[in-house]
């Protein structure tokens, strides 16, 4: 039964790829003479349609695409109507789950009779980019920038971006998602349920605070925290006749955002996920820094005394959400934003990072998140017509409509008025929805271009966002180091490639295991501790890939 159950999803998975349209053999394939002649194909007026009437009809793209679960299919999408009334540029989309696009994702490159022309939310790693490309199955974008003028505009005014996309070869084989707000870098804020503090400060439970100062940007000392923390634990905080469902401290372990790593803060490590960060100009792993043992020990003992609930290191991060949202029992907690975690925003604070033990010890985490996305879109190398296709990408790095298919299209999201400014201003949100359901249904999401010009020119922030930049900029940037930042998107040659995909994973599977461990079972001993430095070194050849990051970056900082 399992082996005809395997035959069985296995012939589905061809059936639905089959689906993706016509072979390409069978369709119109034109030179550039013709495409001009016969279809009025124009690339310089990115205002105007790049194709004619002749060419909507008779050229037609097939691009694959996953999708979130509470978006429209793109080909219903308004934002995907209007873009084909503006170009004339025809794309049948076949959208698919994310689960089901990562189970086809290789049988799209390994049917070549019968593959779609490109790939929209492709998730292309450097690595699986310089492997299809060496096999030639990759479109050379930066061999066409002639028909991209948007795009070829932007890698002429932004070296950065070109030297994250350019290949060992000097070619560019994947469109770019960029979307700069000044966000990504800080994905944790410590928030703080001032209701309780202020429950805490009048039972005499916290040294060294009054009730006056439980505004915005309030800086509490681990000492502070743990007394806090340790009130919360053992009183019926949220009045519901039980002292067992309060969370004291709560964070999404090893999640993107609203994770564990502000608290290295406590002891002068910008933390993140990966443990790597720049410092000064080199790359560091913060797992090698003794700090990281003393505050790992730290931490661990406040969760072995349930002042950090043990669930922060199951918890998916819906599920963190939903527990947020049904009822009030999270103290201290870290997320992106109050707004979407918790039921009853008004009640909390935003904390500046605890000071640790060592009373000056004060700074947050640096993650490694990109605001510049690369291996969003891939097109294969035998697609036909494919300036026509170059093009038609293109106009998604005009800003405004960036704008659309980064939150939904004028008309749904967008007033058709613009402001007195000449921006872009969002309706009112549904009632009944939520600023990211609104938002997921009517947006593709995808390869944008919003950048400084387009926040001051183009497109007014989500008041959500405008709030986080303005908290960010209060009570967390001024904690972060200049000397550190994050780790970019880095370009690899084929021999680093090769040392990554031989070492890392197996590294980052023996830290993550180690640490994870470490937290809930009470700490790391000097001679475990000792024990995994020389794995480090040894084993896991942490140095190799030091040495292959460093040489990375040092190329990145060469081509700015």
């Amino acid at each position: 039964m399992k082996k005809i159950t395997t035959i069985l999803l296995l012939a589905a998975m061809v059936l639905t790829l089959a689906s993706c349209g016509g072979k390409k053999d069978d369709r119109v394939d034109a030179g550039i003479d013709a495409l001009k002649a016969d279809y009025g194909y124009q690339w310089e007026d990115t205002s105007a349609p790049i194709l004619n009437e002749k060419g909507a009809q008779e050229i037609t793209f097939n691009i694959y695409s996953s999708k979130n679960s509470s978006a429209k299919d793109y080909n219903d999408m308004k934002i995907m109507q209007d873009l084909f009334a503006s170009t004339n540029v025809n794309v049948e989309w076949q959208n698919v789950s994310e689960t089901v696009f990562s189970e086809q994702r290789n049988l799209i490159f390994g049917n070549a009779d019968d593959r779609p022309d490109a790939i929209y939310h492709a998730g292309m790693s450097a690595a699986e980019i310089n492997k299809y490309s060496s096999r030639h199955m990759l479109l050379p974008i930066s061999d066409y920038l002639e028909y991209m003028p948007n795009f070829k505009k932007i890698l002429e005014e932004r070296p950065d971006i070109k030297a994250q996309l350019t290949s060992e070869d000097g070619k560019i084989y994947s469109l770019p998602r960029v979307e700069e707000m000044g966000l990504l870098q800080s994905p944790n804020i410590l928030f703080l349920n001032k209701n309780w503090a202020a429950a805490a400060i009048k039972a005499g439970a916290v040294t060294g605070v009054a009730e006056a100062d439980l505004v915005d940007g309030i800086s509490l000392t681990a000492a502070q925290a743990e007394q806090l923390m340790t009130y919360f634990r053992d009183n019926d905080m949220n009045g519901n006749g039980k002292t067992d469902d309060e969370r004291p401290m709560t964070f999404c372990y090893n999640n993107w955002q609203g994770n564990q790593c502000d608290l290295y803060g406590m002891f002068g490590l910008n933390d993140n996920t990966d443990h790597r960060v720049i410092v000064d100009g080199k790359v560091t792993y913060t797992v090698q820094d003794e700090r990281f043992k003393e505050a790992t020990n730290f931490i661990a003992d406040w969760v072995s005394r349930d002042l950090i609930a043990p669930v922060s290191f199951e918890i998916t991060q819906d599920n963190y959400l939903a527990n947020g949202r049904m009822g009030e029992t999270y103290g201290f907690f870290y997320w992106w934003e109050s707004e979407t975690a918790v039921s009853h925003p008004e009640n909390y604070i935003v904390c500046a990072p605890l000071i640790g033990p060592d009373g000056k010890s004060q700074t947050a985490s640096v993650s490694n998140n990109p605001e510049i996305s690369t291996g969003e879109v891939i097109i294969f190398a035998d697609t036909p017509n494919v300036e026509v296709l170059c093009t038609y990408f293109d106009r998604y790095y005009d800003p405004m409509i960036s704008a659309q298919i980064n939150y939904g299209p004028i008309g749904i999201v967008y007033e058709e008025e613009l402001d007195a400014s000449g921006m872009l201003v969002q309706k009112p949100i549904p009632e009944g929805l939520s600023a990211d359901d609104f938002r997921l249904q009517n947006a593709p999401l995808g390869i944008i271009y919003l950048s400084d010009y387009a926040w001051e020119h183009v497109v007014n922030m989500e008041p959500r966002a405008k709030l986080r930049l303005e908290r960010l900029k209060a009570y967390v940037n001024p904690y972060i180091p200049e000397t550190v930042t994050p780790v970019p998107n880095l370009q690899f040659t084929m021999a680093e490639l090769n040392t990554l995909s031989q070492y890392e994973n197996a590294m980052n599977d023996y830290i993550g295991n180690n640490l994870i461990n470490w937290l809930r079972k009470g700490g790391v001993s000097d001679s475990a501790w000792d024990a995994f430095q020389k794995d480090l070194t040894g084993r896991t050849h942490l140095d190799e890939i030091q040495a292959v990051y460093q040489a990375a970056y040092d190329r990145y900082v060469a081509t700015k």
